[in-house]
């Protein structure tokens, strides 16, 4: 089992036990997925919770291998796999240490957004400022 598999299947565990109410949604983050294309060996995995009743998403952020320290992350949107958006929620900001963690209250059209795949995460590095690892967040199966 790699290091990536690990972690992906502890965060797996630690949202098996959702409230009904909730949908989880995950992403995981490459540079083939960038907008351009990055040639990068770092990855990352994305991880969130909506709970429906409070619209609050709740989220960890985990990456691995970047060129250099990560200089933001955030999700953008409204986009498909190939397009690109502006940011709806900045993740991080420099100077930021990970695993990185938080929530945000989204409204009613960014949850018709989420659900229907239009967000996508990436991780910004010096080298590649426009983002050197992203990836579409999709709800989890």
């Amino acid at each position: 089992m790699t290091i990536r598999s690990t972690i992906l299947a502890g965060v797996a565990l630690a949202f098996a036990a959702l409230p009904a109410a909730a949908q989880t949604y995950t992403a995981e983050l490459g540079g083939k997925s960038e907008n351009p294309a990055v040639q990068s060996d770092g990855v990352g995995a994305f991880n969130a919770t909506l709970d429906a009743k409070t619209k609050q998403l709740k989220w960890e952020l985990r990456f691995w291998s970047l060129s250099g320290p990560a200089t933001a992350s955030h999700i953008h949107g409204p986009a498909d796999a190939k397009a690109n958006a502006g940011v709806v929620v900045p993740l991080t900001k420099a100077g930021d240490v990970g695993p990185y963690a938080g929530a945000a209250t989204l409204t009613d059209a960014q949850i018709a957004d989420l659900n229907a795949g239009k967000w996508y995460v990436n991780v910004h590095t010096a080298k590649n400022a426009p983002g050197e690892i992203r990836g579409q967040v999709m709800k989890a199966k």
